[in-house]
């Protein structure tokens, strides 16, 4: 394979992960220290081009490593899209050796249902689901 996928949080390059995130629907203008900040309390993954040790994709998994656990922040790079490194990606979190006694694994997606329900996810019912927001002013990039 021409990709590896490596949980190394030494090797994640915040420069293309904060833009990729940054222009993703579900956290636009995110600034660059959540993301940092993020990473450091998760459990992330990177898809690294073998040939070039460029970082192809990323991907953030929020866990108690007992119970739950949440993934999240599954970007596969435009330069490098196309290639199986989402589903790569993936395979990798639920294999992941401190996930495996999860009780609950999920995730939220608007538009990629198709690839997540082929390992077995499944939608929840809505109305048991809740969520409290903050104001997009805490988290978002001010602008010049």
């Amino acid at each position: 394979m021409e990709f590896e996928v490596s949980w190394d949080p030494a090797r994640l390059q915040f420069d293309r992960i904060h833009h990729a995130l940054a222009h993703s629907y579900w956290s636009p203008n995110i600034r660059r220290d959540l993301v940092e900040r993020a990473a450091a309390h998760s459990l992330c993954a990177g898809a690294y081009d073998r040939a070039t040790g460029v970082q192809a994709a990323y991907a953030r998994v929020v866990s108690d490593r007992a119970t739950y656990a949440y993934l999240c922040d599954v970007i596969v790079f435009d330069d490098y899209r196309g290639r199986g490194l989402g589903k790569a990606l993936v395979e990798a979190a639920l294999a992941h050796h401190e996930l495996q006694n999860v009780r609950i694994f999920a995730l939220g997606t608007r538009d990629a249902q198709g690839l997540y329900a082929r390992y077995g996810f499944t939608p929840v019912d809505a109305s048991r689901r809740m969520e409290r927001r903050g104001p997009d002013h805490v988290w978002q990039e001010q602008p010049r």
